[in-house]
């Protein structure tokens, strides 16, 4: 049962005042078992966190995925400054000469903005070159580890149309609760409703309001890749011509291995524009399955980049006073 509920809370967990009673539900068990079992995975670190995920982007933040040059002696060093920064979420080293790979992401009200945030960094960090990679097209991004074995290898990706809405007062109290990992208890909401001074219904009201526009992609479990047997993850990354890349870009999406898929820009000194991540259990898994996407899709041209320690893996914390604080000491 552990494996179908870790998969089950991945895909989404109920937003209700009982949610673990509706898992259990599922699952065919009781709502105490299924807390039991949750908190048992939770001390084991295999999950890391429950809570909102969102789209950066529709909060109004500016965001990328940055690489740094850094002497492998500065190497630590450099991970430490950069994470430092409340808008790095996740920080990687792999195995390139671009060898700090991060995803940056800047408040609404910046003032020093994206960019200038990046050469700040590089500047701190000592890093030989930067490369900044922003979304130009977004594929698929939905991280959910096949725990159960019964996955299909491919998935057809859904594109969901999003309407527009006004993040007011109250929706960005919602959000900055929605984000906070929930504790594990009968009613894991309860201190968030008791809080905001709002009812049940107001609460998963305004959350769904905010699943429906796009801005929350989902409320979900967020598991340690590595402690649920996913020891590797692979960065794809393919030359793709320009007139090819969006369907090239879907057809790797389908693969359920592949969380992440991006198209993004090249550089003289990166010629790489699509971005694929995948999780297997070995290297071994990630190859053959890299190896399976080059004779589909023709392209001849890629790279491999797996990471080889993790620095940072963290959900950014929206509408946070420590974007302005870092800011400001940058003075």
């Amino acid at each position: 049962m552990e494996n179908e509920l870790l998969y089950e809370m991945q895909n989404a967990f109920p937003m209700t005042q009982r949610p673990f009673e509706a898992v259990a539900q599922k699952l065919g068990t009781s709502e105490e078992e299924a807390l039991t079992l949750v908190q048992k995975l939770k001390d084991e670190k295999i999950i890391r966190q429950t809570s909102a995920i969102f789209d950066t982007k529709r909060l109004g933040y500016k965001s990328s995925l940055v690489a740094f040059k850094v002497d492998e002696n500065k190497v630590d060093m450099a991970a430490e400054i950069i994470n430092q920064h409340p808008g790095v979420s996740h920080n990687y080293l792999r195995n390139h000469d671009y060898n700090i790979w991060f995803t940056m992401a800047v408040a609404p009200d910046s003032k020093l903005g994206l960019e200038k945030t990046i050469e700040i960094l590089k500047e701190q960090t000592g890093a030989e070159d930067a490369i900044i990679l922003p979304t130009l097209k977004m594929f698929k991004i939905s991280v959910k580890m096949d725990t159960t074995g019964k996955r299909a290898k491919k998935e057809k990706v859904k594109k969901a149309a999003h309407k527009e809405i006004e993040l007011t007062p109250e929706y960005i109290a919602v959000i900055k609760e929605l984000q906070k990992d929930i504790t594990v208890t009968k009613e894991p909401f309860k201190e968030a409703i008791e809080r905001l001074g709002m009812s049940y219904e107001r609460f998963f009201e305004i959350a769904n309001i905010l699943k429906d526009a796009g801005v929350m992609r989902r409320f979900a479990t967020i598991l340690n890749h590595r402690k649920a047997g996913f020891g590797a993850n692979a960065m794809s990354v393919w030359v793709v011509p320009e007139d090819r890349g969006e369907a090239i870009g879907r057809q790797m999406a389908e693969f359920s291995a592949v969380s992440h898929c991006y198209l993004r820009p090249s550089y003289p000194n990166w010629p790489y524009n699509l971005f694929a991540m995948i999780h297997g259990k070995s290297q071994e898994e990630c190859d053959t399955l890299i190896e399976e996407m080059a004779k589909e899709s023709g392209l001849a041209e890629y790279g491999k980049l797996y990471s080889t320690k993790e620095f940072k893996k963290q959900r950014l914390v929206y509408f946070d006073d420590a974007f302005k604080v870092w800011e400001e000491a940058c003075d």
